[in-house]
């Protein structure tokens, strides 16, 4: 039998640090509570890494501040730009494949589903325009408070009862996203394939065990026999976090890999994803979402830092968009049979300069936008169309930047509430002080009603 000195020794410690989300000793510290009622509501968060630049995603064309003098090599003509049909907003030509999910007769005048709402001018107040900083606050839900713990994992924690199936959240990412970090590990991997304990299929069974037939038993066996064992560690604070963390390991290898078990994964419904990494962990989502009972994936594409040669109608900014809206395109296409309990909501730091910088590209700035798809979004274009946006408002802040109108804050708690059926007072605790930065900034916080 394998005891404990003797599997420290030989690197389980490590494989367990691999994937998994050890960020605090101080497992169940919540009450858990009741989810909605109804079927299990999903979510696929995409994080833009480096900050994007809204103003060359959707295009301000009404305001006559999108010029050539203020954009010389990243301005993109009329005639190439994408019609939301509002009058005011394009889209970058890239994103024609996001336009199956926005068409609507409604909207432009095109069939389809409308179940995409572009948001511009999304932000916080006392944007740090650093990457580190603001990264951290977007995902932790607290601007301006360097918590790690993720604003993602709180909903998780509160609604999804995590200690109960290990699996209910995971990071398709060689890093944990902190978004998703908490009290309770959560896996984090980049490839469904790699995770997993080496070795043959006999050696990892007996590697393993068995739970003792009694919790804290003496007659389990193997790596399940250790972590519901007699415990060693009562009194120290790491304790819970070292045998919850080996227990969620084994559900959470064990569900993924029966997942895989079903055979090769052929996507639905004519969806392509990206021919790349991004692509490839998009599909390995869309696999996971019909085959575990996961409900809530993270997933990083990197690259949006574009302070040099950015490009306008082609280059590298472009090249992201098309992989962003092909990836999210196949996920609509794929996922069809859940459409109507997913949502898709894309997020980055920060937005970029409105005026080109002297190296073809831009900076940091402020406000930024995002898109946000599913069965029950309100499609359409949210603060960029001539009624709320005033000539000029692309350098509203400071000369140079995009003023923030909503708050980011504002957008997850309208998918919290709206689609994952939170009330008021849940709410603040997945973003610990909503009401009172409502109370202090009510424009920031009016909701747009896109979900």
């Amino acid at each position: 039998m394998l005891d404990r000195r003797t599997f420290m020794k030989a690197g389980a410690v490590t494989a367990l640090g691999v994937g998994l989300n050890l960020y605090s000793p101080q497992i169940f510290r919540r009450k858990v509570l009741a989810g909605p009622s109804g079927g299990p509501k999903k979510m696929i968060f995409i994080f833009q890494r480096g900050g994007n630049d809204a103003a060359n995603t959707v295009i301000p064309r009404g305001d006559a501040e999108y010029s050539v003098s203020n954009r010389p090599t990243l301005f993109i003509p009329d005639t190439a730009a994408i019609d939301l049909g509002n009058g005011f907003a394009q889209l970058h030509p890239a994103l024609q494949p996001l336009m199956e999910i926005y068409n609507h007769s409604t909207l432009n005048g095109i069939p389809g589903p409308g179940n995409l709402a572009v948001l511009h001018r999304i932000g916080y107040d006392g944007q740090s325009k650093s990457h580190f900083s603001s990264q951290q606050y977007w995902e932790n839900g607290t601007p301006g408070q360097a918590l790690d713990e993720g604003m993602i994992y709180r909903q998780v924690e509160a609604t999804m009862n995590p200690q109960q199936n290990a699996f209910t959240a995971a990071a398709i990412s060689d890093n944990q996203m902190r978004a998703l970090r908490g009290a309770f590990p959560l896996p984090a991997f980049d490839d469904a394939q790699d995770f997993v304990f080496s070795g043959n299929q006999s050696s990892v069974d007996k590697f393993i065990g068995q739970l003792p037939t009694a919790s804290l038993g003496t007659d389990g066996k193997g790596l399940l026999g250790l972590y519901d064992g007699p415990r060693e560690l009562v009194n120290n604070p790491f304790g819970d976090l070292v045998y919850n963390t080996g227990l969620s390991l084994v559900e959470s290898i064990d569900i993924v890999q029966g997942a895989l078990q079903q055979g090769s994964y052929m996507p639905e419904n004519g969806a392509v994803y990206p021919s790349n990494g991004f692509g490839s962990r998009l599909e390995q989502i869309a696999m996971l979402l019909k085959r575990t009972p996961v409900q809530v994936l993270g997933v990083d594409i990197d690259g949006w830092d574009t302070h040099s040669n950015q490009g306008g109608q082609n280059g590298r900014h472009a090249d992201l968009l098309g992989d962003l809206a092909l990836g999210i395109q196949a996920l609509s296409r794929d996922l069809q049979s859940q459409w109507s309990d997913l949502v898709i909501v894309t997020m980055t730091e920060f937005g970029r300069t409105s005026i080109e910088n002297g190296s073809s590209g831009t900076d940091h700035a402020h406000a930024t936008s995002m898109f946000v798809a599913g069965g029950g979004v309100n499609g359409g274009v949210y603060n960029c169309d001539p009624t709320t946006w005033l000539s000029g408002d692309l350098l509203s802040y400071d000369n140079k930047y995009i003023r923030r109108k909503t708050d980011y804050r504002s957008v997850f708690a309208e998918i919290f509430m709206n689609h994952f059926g939170d009330d008021l007072a849940l709410v603040n605790q997945v973003i610990p002080g909503f009401d009172a930065a409502a109370l202090a900034n009510p424009t920031d916080f009016a909701p747009l009603n896109f979900i």
